[in-house]
């Protein structure tokens, strides 16, 4: 099983310095990936206003300073740039990271950051479905002509060439969402509170995708199955409320590999707290898995 690790969102106000050690911390001790979230404002739920960084300026960023983790977004919401605007930043961090980039693509849930930012929230999947067609298009070299409802681009093609086919991960559990994006992207990937952060809800999930990618005429063992794993470290009261109850770090090994035996290929750490220090603690407690 592959391990990656989410970086600090909204769980505080993390500046760069620090946001870089964390990185740094990773790929130094072991794990495969970084991600970062995408999101532009998060409002309510009785919690003060909060956002974090802009996902893909950090992506750049982090394509420099680390040689050997894969980078993405956890996940990129296409409502938020237009479609060609994505193919070139996907295309662009690619070439940065000497082909470490993964683009994990999704609709879009959170309607309050929507609203403050002007993007409409209305058929959001309709939106993505055209986005989408046009992202992984042009990300495969084609020149694309799309007319659709939302989005149009008329003989678009991404200059200078990219040196591969960036793959795409699709960060959505909808019926509809799955039978747009599964006949073409490389991996799939599912929230820990979309299957209850259990072995038993992620197997379930698990045989819910892969009836889908029937459906969709895909192999299932053709696609990567990524599950995010929320994790308590230490015994704190943690920085990131959640009624969904976390995987304690020293029970973390013994967790993944059921993850993997429930068909998990990749694991993407949401650490609680994420700092340096659980960061380089947890990658200490799956050391065999890695």
């Amino acid at each position: 099983m592959r391990v990656g690790v989410q970086l600090p969102e909204v769980e505080r106000d993390v500046r760069w310095p620090e946001v870089s050690a964390i990185a740094r911390a990773a790929e130094e001790s072991g794990f495969e990936s970084i991600w970062v979230g995408d999101h532009l404002l998060y409002r309510g739920g009785g919690r003060p206003e909060r956002g974090p960084w802009d996902a893909w300026t950090q992506l750049a960023a982090l394509a420099v300073i680390t040689t050997r983790v894969r980078l993405g977004p956890l996940v990129a919401a296409t409502a938020f740039h237009p479609p060609g605007v994505i193919a070139r930043m996907a295309a662009s961090i690619d070439e940065i990271s000497g082909g470490r980039f993964t683009l994990g693509l999704g609709a879009g849930w959170n309607e309050p950051e929507f609203r403050a930012f002007g993007y409409p929230f209305e058929r959001t999947v309709s939106r993505f479905e055209e986005s989408f067609e046009i992202v992984r298009r042009l990300l495969a070299g084609e020149h694309v002509t799309f007319k659709g409802e939302f989005h149009s681009v008329d003989d678009a093609v991404l200059l200078p060439p990219p040196h591969r086919t960036v793959p795409i991960m699709l960060g959505s559990n909808g019926a509809r969402m799955l039978g747009i994006a599964l006949p073409h992207v490389e991996a799939w990937n599912t929230w820990f509170s979309s299957y209850g952060n259990t072995v038993e809800g992620f197997a379930n999930l698990r045989g819910d995708i892969d009836g889908a990618c029937v459906k969709a005429g895909r192999d299932p063992a053709e696609l990567t199955h990524s599950a995010c794993v929320l994790v308590r470290v230490g015994d704190g009261a943690g920085e990131r409320p959640n009624d969904i109850p976390p995987v304690a770090a020293k029970d973390l090994a013994s967790h993944l590999r059921l993850l993997s035996e429930a068909g998990a290929d990749e694991a993407i750490l949401v650490l609680d707290p994420i700092d340096e220090r659980s960061t380089r603690q947890v990658a200490d407690a799956i050391v065999d898995l890695k």
